[in-house]
């Protein structure tokens, strides 16, 4: 996985699941690599089972105290 600088940025902040799922796959469509910043507990398995069903790589970031974040990169 790349850097912040090559990463498109998703922040679903204030977002409830499925809403930063459904993010992370529009941006998904052209990007290659995102940056999801989300605070819905919830977003994490979301982003999972969404990685695993569209068969990308995805990694959890060091977060802030309000939110986490995943690195989801396409093959």
């Amino acid at each position: 996985m790349t850097s912040d600088a090559a990463a498109v940025i998703v922040d679903a902040r204030g977002m409830r699941c499925p809403w930063p799922a459904l993010r992370l796959a529009r941006a998904m469509r052209t990007a290659t690599e995102v940056l999801l910043i989300a605070d819905d507990p919830q977003a994490g398995r979301e982003v999972a089972a969404l990685a695993s069903e569209q068969g990308w790589r995805w990694a959890p970031e060091t977060g802030s105290a309000d939110a986490e974040q995943w690195r989801v990169c396409r093959d």
